[in-house]
């Protein structure tokens, strides 16, 4: 096989998340692609054993490999429910393999997870051609731990231990370096390393003495991701979620510009993890304040902004609605500010733990009056570092608010990603004011690109006043004259309008020469790139939507037919329709929380 999906299901007490990302880091160190995709309950921990409660982690590794994966070649299923869950929702293939534990299928396990009769393979009518592995994972895990002393709550816990090493020997993957990281992980908690490491290993043995098939992955095709190292080995390689690589971005952004990094924000599903990780930044001169709100996050962060720093918030779609307003002010005042938006299912409180596309048309134009910010979106866990870089550059050499979309797909999901050197990445210079103005400086001064200079409190002779008010186009002053006011308007519009200058060309993949062109943008890319793989066709994706890269128009009006796919009812096509004239778009759509399904679009656009 040259790839090959696993999916890790069971209740969310039962370790999947910790599974499927040890796996996966295992599987990145003998240089296969990753990506992978969480897939977490609403529920913050619903009934043991029923099916709301159901947690996957779903990995695709190998070669050529751009999503999770629409359907599972392997499934270890915890429990009766976890087995009824990727049933109903037909998430593997029909000749997958599905590892069961045999010892949750009690009658009562059975009754929680809503099965009619006492034989749940018969009752799901799984096909034939699918291969069951029955294991009695529970029984052999008390078995494995019987002489440790710990008692049956805690053995339990270490049920997933044995699966994972039940398909580290099915996928021939190397049991000494899962225990490097079961080490790693429970270093401040060393008295659970040993018993781990002993179920752990004796699942590996498991397989081997059952004589399991050992599923091997073909390397030897050109073009396989390779773990080789740079001539000197200095860029090395690592598996990063894109919440870590998000704020993974902002700190190298700062530490690139010589300014302290400052994060006001609220916690808010699924963008917390980048307020833990900067958190704990201290030592890279990172200041973190956890706000009583999200108004009050984004507040901080523009005083910041004002006091010279760095300044950035991160929230999903309902706290970027709440910061609105104050994303305004930094507009008016014109400060650099870096907003995060870790999109989730919506609206209200919607879907916490599921993604969607949907606060793009919020992000482009939802503030009061004429207010235009910088919009743009990384496209894979990885490169959410580069595009948080991009942000704070941007927003530093243009004195204005970005936003940058990620999504939960890819805050949560994985990828591999080459650690860069701090020297090579862009310069950032930031707007500061001349010292010639020494004297004579106020807050309406602009250099010939339309762009305002940014004076820190403290320095002698800059004293300033910036306000939320509409200021004069000359002396900065307050001033409610309807010429000014317009002249304000378009000067800062045609700040952001020249922004455009700094961006790379849209660029089109696969078969240019086709007269279909998929278009996305985000998160959507590796879906989109299977998916024109699959079709023979072009695909034009965007990771800047405001303002878009100069020749997207061009691009569009060069295909007959031109399918813009989008995890919402079609927020780009509706922007697309506004800004590029003659062409006709249609709207591929899904918006079921999960990421898109390349067999659907493949069968949709062939239709």
């Amino acid at each position: 096989m040259k790839n090959v999906v696993i999916r890790f299901c069971g209740d969310s007490g039962d370790g999947m998340q910790l599974t499927g990302n040890m796996f996966s880091s295992l599987s990145a160190i003998l240089g296969d692609e990753i990506s992978t995709l969480p897939d977490f309950p609403a529920e913050i921990r619903a009934p043991q054993g029923t099916l709301g409660g159901v947690s996957g982690f779903q990995v695709n590794l190998g070669q050529g490999v751009y999503t999770p994966g629409d359907k599972a070649d392997v499934i270890v299923a915890m429990n009766a429910a976890a087995l009824k869950v990727c049933v109903m929702n037909k998430l593997f293939h029909d000749h997958a393999i599905i590892i069961v534990d045999t010892d949750t299928f009690t009658k009562v396990d059975l009754e929680k997870a809503q099965y009619k009769t006492d034989n749940p393979f018969e009752e799901l009518a799984i096909k034939e051609s699918v291969q069951i592995v029955p294991v009695a994972l529970t029984s052999l895990t008390k078995e494995s731990l019987k002489d440790s002393g710990l008692d049956n709550k805690s053995i339990l816990k270490s049920r997933n231990m044995f699966a994972l090493g039940l398909v580290c020997w099915l996928f021939d993957r190397p049991i000494d370096k899962a225990i490097h990281f079961l080490e790693e992980k429970f270093q401040k908690k060393p008295a659970l390393i040993p018993n781990n490491v002993k179920v752990l290993t004796d699942g590996y043995n498991y397989g081997q003495n059952l004589a399991l098939n050992v599923i091997h992955l073909d390397r030897s095709a050109e073009g396989i991701w390779s773990m080789d190292r740079s001539a000197e080995g200095k860029n090395k390689h690592t598996l990063i979620a894109g919440n870590k690589a998000t704020a993974w971005g902002l700190i190298a952004a700062a530490q690139r510009c010589g300014k302290r990094l400052f994060l006001g924000s609220y916690p808010i599903t699924p963008a917390t993890d980048i307020m833990h990780e900067l958190a704990g930044r201290k030592d890279m001169n990172v200041m973190v304040v956890q706000a009583e709100d999200e108004i009050a996050g984004v507040c901080t962060a523009i005083g910041a902004s004002f006091a010279g720093d760095l300044a950035c918030t991160s929230t999903s779609g309902p706290g970027l609605s709440l910061k609105s307003e104050a994303i305004g002010l930094a507009v008016m005042a014109e400060l650099p500010l870096v907003v995060i938006d870790v999109q989730r299912g919506g609206p209200s409180t919607g879907l916490p733990t599921k993604t969607e596309q949907t606060d793009l048309l919020q992000a482009v134009y939802g503030r009061n009056g004429e207010c235009p910010v910088v919009v743009m979106a990384a496209s894979n866990s990885a490169n959410c570092f580069d595009y948080a870089y991009r942000a704070c550059k941007i927003a530093l050499e243009n004195m204005t608010p970005v936003i940058l979309m990620t999504d939960t797909y890819l805050a949560n999901g994985s990828s591999v990603w080459q650690i860069p050197q701090l020297a090579e990445l862009p310069e950032i210079c930031p707007q500061t004011v001349p010292e010639e103005l020494k004297g004579q400086y106020n807050p309406a001064l602009r250099d010939s690109h339309s762009i305002r200079y940014w004076a820190i409190p403290g320095m002698e002779g800059f004293e300033h006043r910036n306000i939320g008010l509409e200021r004069d186009a000359q002396t900065g002053v307050i001033s409610t004259k309807p010429d000014n006011h317009e002249q304000m308007v378009r000067a800062r519009q045609a700040k952001i309008d020249q922004i455009v200058e700094q961006l790379p060309l849209l660029e089109v993949q696969g078969n240019a020469q086709s007269d279909t062109l998929l278009v996305g943008w985000g998160s959507t890319e590796g879906h989109l790139r299977a998916a024109a793989n699959e079709l023979n066709c072009a695909l034009a994706h965007l990771n800047y939507i405001n303002p878009m890269p100069k020749n997207t128009a061009e691009v569009m009006k060069r295909y007959k037919r031109v399918i813009v796919c989008e995890l919402n009812t079609g927020q780009l096509a509706t922007i697309l329709r506004s800004r590029v004239s003659d062409v006709v778009f249609e709207q591929y759509n899904e918006i079921q929380g999960q990421p898109f399904s390349v067999e659907r679009i493949v069968e949709w656009v062939r239709k």
